[in-house]
């Protein structure tokens, strides 16, 4: 008899932040098969008898290609065990979730969806940056900016470029220099402040506010480690350490960086 997949959305990294549905798979499971941005924190709260399978996976550096990991969880199904297949987020955004899931239906394995806190409402928590504001975005719209090899970026940087929209850019700390390119060259004004944040919700989160004509050269020089969000739209104004007295652009022409435990 075939056992059971879930797909299991982590959250940001915030132990705190994983539904109650996800800890009692956890707890529940034979084996956990896990990714690289799940945190160390979530993973501490697996019981210690549940055996764990890392397939996390690294730009330029995949430990485990996705078809490797998609024959894992068949095979392990397929022996009648209950996986928990771990992912950082939710695994139906940016997860590669469906993949599995189409590969697991494939084979005839049941699967269920346990949805997690995504990365752009983590951050949006841990910074209190909104990503709608009444006057300042009616929508906000989530991105990769992840390159396949030898790809371009193909995205439809027309309609990107709008100031009325809160745009996430999930994976792109690599192409952010030429995110910000594409978005000014369409239209997209060049002061318009980007927060770029790093493992938010974690004790290891950090902070970079900047300007969409800095925010490459800013990354350079930051040094922040990833995974990294990119807030980008005029609701990052709004950020809570922006000091009362000082002009958005005024502060936002001095980039910093801060570390926040």
């Amino acid at each position: 008899m075939s056992g059971k997949v879930f797909l299991i959305g982590a959250g940001p990294g915030d132990p705190e932040y994983l539904t109650l549905k996800a800890l009692r798979v956890l707890r529940d499971a034979d084996v956990v098969v896990f990714d690289r941005l799940v945190s160390p924190e979530i993973l501490a709260m697996v019981p210690p008898d549940v055996r764990r399978i890392d397939v996390g996976k690294a730009p330029n550096a995949h430990a485990v290609p996705q078809d490797r990991i998609n024959a894992i969880l068949v095979d392990l199904a397929a022996r009648g065990l209950t996986v928990a297949r771990l992912k950082g987020g939710d695994p139906l955004v940016f997860g590669r979730g469906s993949e599995e899931a189409a590969a697991l239906a494939e084979a005839g394995i049941a699967v269920d969806y346990v949805p997690g806190i995504t990365a752009a409402q983590g951050a949006a928590a841990a910074t209190g940056i909104p990503l709608t504001h009444r006057g300042l975005a009616c929508g906000v719209r989530y991105v990769t900016g992840h390159r396949a090899r030898n790809r371009p970026l193909d995205l439809d940087w027309q309609s990107l470029a709008d100031e009325e929209t809160t745009l996430v850019v999930y994976m792109g700390v690599a192409n952010i220099a030429e995110i910000a390119d594409r978005l000014t060259a369409h239209g997209l004004p060049a002061d318009t402040p980007v927060m770029a944040i790093a493992n938010a919700t974690t004790p290891r989160e950090q902070r970079l506010v900047s300007q969409l004509d800095r925010i490459g050269a800013d990354v350079a020089l930051g040094g922040l480690e990833a995974p990294v969000l990119f807030i980008i739209g005029r609701v990052v104004s709004l950020y809570r350490e922006l000091p009362d007295c000082l002009p958005v652009a005024a502060m936002l022409a001095e980039t910093r960086v801060a570390g926040h435990g």
